[in-house]
């Protein structure tokens, strides 16, 4: 059986104080949810202590929105895996597209960084996904290919999650077509040599699209931006029907 994987990123959103509040929303909501769905909260660095003395004995677990390859040295503004176990988090976005467009990120770098996160106890989510202009130049499938070959170089994938973002849906209001969706993440899956890797769809996820989403038997979950900084919204989001 393949796992269930639903994680809110916050991106550059909240305050300590603001994910407190947050949690004493949406905490409650969870008392309803099916055990073998694996939620994650990944906030900004800041946020990750309070959070995760928040979160100790609850079913949420926590995330982070990047980490280093190597365990220490001088990386200013890096954050490195030893830096994030220590204070309990288990998962890390790796190569998310807003890391490859605005911040140099490259595959040889995202690969190296899903190995550090490995190496040091995390679970690695791989974000893969094309621009408008690469899907209309018909580019998506040999983009997310080439994507994975030169990520994927010596990762464990037995310990990873993936997640499929199509660039041109993030934050933007368009969701790509639930079957479209489930197609690309069965090319993604024809990939990986272990079938059971969890692949996730992320692209303006919400309440009103979740349940179509979640219904399409290639994805295993999904990476929620702007609809998982309210409560009720996430919370409905994990709860789909």
């Amino acid at each position: 059986m393949r796992k269930i994987v639903i994680a809110g990123n916050w991106k550059m959103y909240k305050t300590q104080a603001e994910s407190e509040e947050f949690l004493q929303g949406f905490l409650p909501h969870l008392q309803e949810t099916p055990e073998e769905r694996e939620i994650l909260l990944c906030p900004p660095f800041t946020d990750l202590s309070a959070l995760s003395r928040n979160l100790h004995g609850s079913r949420v677990q926590l995330g982070a929105q990047n980490v280093h390859w190597a365990e220490f040295g001088a990386y200013t503004g890096e954050i490195s895996g030893p830096m994030l176990t220590e204070i309990g988090v288990r998962y890390v976005i790796v190569g998310h597209s807003e890391r490859r467009q605005y911040f140099g990120e490259t595959d040889a770098t995202v690969n190296l960084r899903l190995k550090g996160a490995q190496k040091f106890g995390l679970t690695p989510i791989l974000c893969v996904g094309e621009t408008k202009q690469q899907r209309d130049a018909g580019e998506t499938e040999s983009l997310i290919i080439s994507q994975l070959d030169k990520g994927l170089i010596n990762v464990d994938q037995e310990n990873l999650v993936i997640a499929y973002e199509p660039i041109w849906a993030i934050g933007t209001g368009d969701t790509c077509e639930t079957k479209e969706a489930n197609r690309v993440i069965g090319l993604i899956r024809s990939q990986l040599k272990n079938p059971n890797v969890p692949i996730q769809y992320g692209g303006s996820v919400k309440p009103s699209n979740i349940d179509e989403i979640m219904a399409q038997p290639e994805i295993d979950g999904v990476l929620v931006g702007g609809a998982s900084l309210e409560p009720e919204s996430f919370a409905r989001i994990v709860n789909y029907h």
